[in-house]
């Protein structure tokens, strides 16, 4: 199932707060799991329930143990929101229905629940409509039973394989906003280049678009949440030690590489310690480590399930808040206000959100469908294109910047080691971030007019390489640095 969008795909569906360590392994199944016990709730059978499975396919099988699929599902079924749930939740539950071998559905039906017996990870059999299926069954107490079959998409998006009421949801992706017409629909690169040429930036094509939706206030409040997270979820990363779960012992190194950079992290929270960073002085090759040192942070935080922003994704979440903030640290401490800081943290997201949904629209942003082109290589375009516009960036520069970060991780492959989101993927978020960097300022000092290749060039070039690579590079788990390398996995 290649996800043929509409064209009204809001800022807040490519930018949601979740938790690790995977948009399509942990946050869609998630998502799915909630959606299935919301029509069970709608329909007046949950206080009927008696029993709940789910059956997991293709690549959510395959990679799924790795990626802490079990645990997201159960977290859904229970009713917890991935947005506000207390992380430490996320660790707790596992054991607790292990011991207890009961499941509190909705959050008030205590059922019957083996891990063992009540979550099949059959990477034998790929459903037709997409290689992250699943499949839920309720039995009720009359021993009827009720279904949905979902998919998870990619960077938290879900469809049902159909609208029948039992399913418990409506087929079609799952986003935070209801579809609408918009007064400047953007489904290619051309299309930005068209209407930009009415708004002036893409900054203020999005937010157009964004008002069918949303005041400019809550869309802005919106954002700077979204930014808010993202720097809780690096200062995280900079401040804790020790080794990632799963099995592989991963040593985190953010920490150590922050030390190195600028001593002990000493702030009280998130916000005390940028302003610390805003006024390090750093030379080249510091920025290069702290660009590297922030997307570690958020991706060691990802892999531990801590909270972060799908930004497309899970697996790629570091690379537009290594760029982001490397970008505002930059900034005169003395002539950039925090109104500034804020304004300019709104519009680089606006940016990044547009360049990531014409991705979904024209290809994909699931690793599972296009290996981790779809992921890295994405966040990369994202945060090129929203670089260059915050540096002052033409249009036409900005979508250059995106297509030459593109350019350079087409045919990556996604090759997770035990099918964790660790190994090569921590790295790849730091790689993918100073490819951006790079991308923006080739783009700054070129002309668009005289590119021999366009953005929309490149993601169907992407979308067309995807289709030709093999499926064990496809978050299988089965090629790559993943077949070299055996590892036991402890189920997350």
């Amino acid at each position: 199932m290649r996800d043929e969008s509409a064209d009204a795909v809001s800022v807040f569906d490519i930018l949601k707060i979740g938790i690790g360590p995977s948009s399509s392994h942990t946050l869609g199944p998630w998502r799915a799991a909630e959606q299935f016990v919301d029509g069970l709730r709608r329909d007046g059978r949950l206080d009927r329930v008696a029993r709940v499975r789910v059956e997991l396919f293709g690549s959510l099988a395959k990679t799924g143990r790795g990626h802490g699929t079990g645990i997201a599902l159960m977290m859904g079924l229970c009713g917890h929101d991935p947005v506000t749930c207390d992380t430490a939740e996320v660790q707790r539950l596992g054991p607790e229905v292990l011991d207890s071998g009961r499941l509190l559905v909705g959050g008030v039906r205590s059922v019957p629940f083996s891990r063992e017996h009540d979550l099949v990870f059959d990477g034998a059999v790929t459903l037709a409509g997409h290689p992250n299926g699943m499949r839920f069954v309720a039995t009720l107490d009359d021993g009827a039973t009720v279904e949905q079959v979902s998919y998870s998409l990619g960077g938290g998006f879900v469809a049902h394989e159909s609208s029948d009421e039992a399913t418990g949801g409506p087929s079609g992706p799952s986003r935070t906003q209801p579809v609408v017409e918009l007064p400047y629909p953007i489904g290619s690169a051309a299309d930005v280049i068209t209407w930009g040429a009415e708004t002036g930036t893409i900054a203020e094509l999005v937010r157009r678009n964004e008002r069918v939706w949303r005041t400019d206030a809550e869309i802005d409040a919106g954002l700077l949440r979204i930014r808010d997270v993202m720097r809780d979820c690096a200062f995280r990363g900079v401040s804790t030690t020790g080794t990632l779960p799963g099995g592989l012992d991963v040593a985190r190194r953010a920490h150590g590489l922050h030390e190195s950079l600028m001593g002990p992290v000493r702030a009280a929270d998130s916000d005390e310690w940028f302003e610390g960073v805003r006024h390090a002085d750093l030379g080249f090759g510091d920025t290069v480590r702290f660009v590297s040192c922030l997307a570690l942070a958020v991706n060691e935080e990802n892999a531990a399930f801590g909270r972060v922003v799908t930004a497309p994704t899970n697996g790629a979440a570091g690379v537009i808040p290594a760029v982001l903030f490397h970008h505002l640290a930059q900034l005169d401490h003395e002539r950039w206000s925090s109104s500034d800081i804020d304004e300019l943290s709104v519009s680089f997201l606006l940016v990044a959100a547009e360049i990531g949904s014409i991705f979904k629209k024209r290809a994909t942003i699931s690793a599972a469908m296009g290996g981790c082109q779809a992921e890295i290589g994405v966040s990369s375009a994202m945060a090129a294109a929203a670089l260059t516009e915050c540096h002052g960036g033409t249009i036409g520069q900005s979508l250059m910047a995106a297509e030459i970060a593109m350019e350079h991780h087409l045919g990556m492959t996604c090759d997770p080691i035990g099918g964790l989101v660790q190994i090569p993927c921590i790295e790849r978020n730091a790689m993918g971030a100073i490819k951006a960097i790079s991308a923006a300022h080739l783009a700054l000092t070129g002309e668009p007019a005289l590119a021999r290749v366009t953005l929309d060039d490149v993601i169907d070039t992407m979308w067309a390489t995807a289709q030709d690579m093999s499926e064990k590079y496809k978050e299988t788990a089965e090629g790559g640095l993943a077949r070299r390398i055996a590892v036991s996995v402890v189920e997350c």
